[in-house]
């Protein structure tokens, strides 16, 4: 038996299934579209942070290790709103408060210099992964929020087969559309989400080892001033 079933374009058209679907549906579609603002707003900002601060890093540590006086380096960079001139604050700062007695302990003062600038690290990592956490949520809540809406939609298409009394595909076809959508909406949403989030996690994973890097560079520089003072 050949079922034909002729349904209009424009009934079939988003603005339409939207309009057509029932309240709750309306509901999941509705927090779906927002989230997925939401997201592409998080996106186009995180990319535009992370790539400034990158290039950003990089000069600062070129210019660092062309630097001949890190004290003059200091008093012009020290103050730098940047990640990886807090971690060089905080060498410095725990560098100052640890020489600044005449008896200098080598030993505890290397291990200040490290603890002081890995918690440096840390905090900047923290910062720079704030909001990462929303593109995880929605990559991971909205394909199920979707799935409800769909749920909802086919649970409507068989109550109005039943209160019709006609398993036509005319009468079920709307409403399955509806529940569909509101499933492409949710993939809609969470796709960009997770690949953003894959791909912002990998940056800010390579900031954080050029970060470390230059801690331990650091480190070892201050280690070797720390020597030669100490020999005086």
């Amino acid at each position: 038996m050949n079922v034909i079933l002729n349904t209009d374009a424009a009934t079939m058209s988003p603005i339409a299934l939207f309009l057509q679907a029932d309240w709750v549906v309306k509901f999941v579609m509705i927090g779906l579209l927002l989230a997925s603002i939401w997201t592409w707003a998080i996106i186009v900002g995180f990319a535009t942070k992370l790539g400034r601060t990158r290039k950003k890093v990089e000069r600062f540590e070129r210019d660092f290790w062309k630097a001949e006086d890190i004290d003059a380096f200091y008093r012009i960079e020290g103050e730098n709103d940047l990640p990886i001139a807090r971690v060089f604050a905080a060498g410095v700062s725990e560098w100052r408060r640890s020489t600044a007695s005449g008896a200098v302990d080598r030993d505890g003062t290397r291990e200040r210099l490290a603890t002081s600038m890995g918690a440096a690290v840390a905090g900047e990592i923290d910062k720079l992964s704030d909001r990462l956490n929303i593109l995880a949520t929605v990559g991971s809540v909205a394909p199920f929020v979707g799935l409800f809406g769909t749920v909802w939609g086919i649970m409507r298409s068989f109550t109005a087969i039943a209160s019709a009394q006609n398993t036509s595909l005319s009468v079920v076809a709307p409403g399955i559309a509806e529940a569909l959508f509101a499933t492409a909406i949710g993939l809609f949403a969470a796709i960009p989400a997770v690949i953003a989030y894959n791909r912002f996690s990998h940056g800010i994973n390579r900031i954080e080892a050029r970060l470390n890097r230059f801690a331990d560079g650091f480190h070892a520089t201050l280690s070797r001033q720390l020597e030669s003072e100490t020999r005086r």
